[in-house]
């Protein structure tokens, strides 16, 4: 039984593993024929192209997972079916369930896998590839620069006019908000440096506005250097001229309680989370919905068509699933409901749909 599994298992992982070779070359050739327009600026040479499409690829791998294993995973049982090999296994004793499960745990075996590079090696290899190629095309200091920004800091608001390079800062405005939501003071710095725990100001005015008779005072101080603790760090500077599905896990849970502690809406980020965390069970939702395809008479319909029908209503139910993390942004209903119900719904339906298959 050991060694059926196992070559049940090489069989899949094999074709799981062409799926992803042949779609990664095809995703190095359009976007290599798309670096040809840059190559001849500035330093930017062939190799230099190579080198930002090689790098780029765990990234583009981790992106395409579910939809590469789960074509993988149909095209290894197509073959084993049309060689008449899924036959003789179930002659032998080989159940349905049993060989779905095994289909399943070659799926989460390569995903998470693929999970594991694209958290921890991706983000690293592709912030690489693009400062690389930003800097043989000469545009590091003009990628460096981002637009100004607004951020809430427990009961301080901060306001950026530019930001450097996310280390220094220019034209700062602190307003330091007193608990009846009124402002107490407000700071004003030409320039500030940011070590990631807090804002060294330089030539800062320091107006606080104190009431009194139903008047209001304000005072003035200047100082040379002004120091202001932040709880947000450079990571979360960044993040803002990102979107969430560009962001490291790790950064969108920072995201996500910095929000929180700030009283600030986090649903954005908590959909991405969620569509994240649920993607080892949309991909067995996907792998069942597809095997209830496989399994059964060939008389009526080719298997050709059946794995064609399978891979479209399992790439249609992915489709789906982010359609419902989209709306739950835009109906307010819980983003953790919206990604975990789908697929465990689908799970528990098809499951019973094939133990049906498998006592007929």
């Amino acid at each position: 039984m050991k060694i059926r599994d196992r070559y049940i298992a090489k069989t899949l992982l094999m074709y799981s593993l062409v799926v992803m070779l042949v779609w990664l070359s095809i995703y190095s050739f359009f976007n290599f024929l798309s670096e040809l327009n840059s190559v001849g600026i500035s330093n930017y040479n062939i190799l230099d192209a190579i080198k930002f499409i090689v790098l780029r690829i765990p990234e583009v791998a981790y992106d395409q997972a579910s939809a590469v294993i789960l074509l993988g995973c149909l095209l290894g049982m197509a073959h084993l079916a049309s060689t008449g090999q899924l036959l003789i296994f179930r002659v032998t004793g080989l159940s349905v369930l049993r060989t779905v499960w095994i289909t399943v745990k070659n799926a989460l075996f390569i995903i998470f896998l693929l999970i594991f590079i694209g958290e921890v090696f991706a983000p690293v290899l592709t912030k690489y590839a693009e400062s690389e190629r930003e800097s043989a095309l000469g545009q590091a200091s003009l990628s460096n620069n981002q637009d100004g920004f607004w951020i809430r800091d427990g009961d301080n608001f901060i306001n950026v006019e530019n930001n450097v390079d996310g280390r220094l800062f220019s034209g700062i405005s602190i307003f330091e908000v007193n608990k009846s939501n009124k402002i107490e003071s407000i700071i004003n710095s030409e320039s500030a440096n940011f070590d990631g725990k807090s804002l060294d100001l330089d030539e800062t005015d320091i107006y606080s506005i104190s009431a009194k008779n139903k008047f209001e005072k304000i005072d003035l101080k200047e100082r040379n250097t002004y120091n202001k603790s932040v709880t947000f760090d450079q990571d979360l500077i960044a993040s803002l001229e990102k979107e969430p599905k560009d962001l490291s896990t790790y950064t969108i849970l920072k995201q996500i309680q910095f929000l929180t502690d700030n009283k600030l809406r986090a649903e954005v980020f908590e959909v991405e989370l969620y569509n994240r965390l649920v993607r080892p069970l949309s991909l067995v939702a996907m792998i069942l919905l597809a095997m209830l395809f496989i399994f059964g008479s060939n008389r009526d319909v080719t298997l050709g068509r059946k794995i064609f029908f399978g891979v479209a209503i399992g790439l249609s139910f992915e489709l789906i699933s982010r359609i419902g993390g989209a709306m739950s942004l835009s109906f307010e209903f819980s983003p953790l409901l919206s990604s975990f119900a789908p697929p465990l719904l689908v799970i528990i339906l098809a499951t019973l749909m094939l133990i049906n298959k498998s006592t007929n």
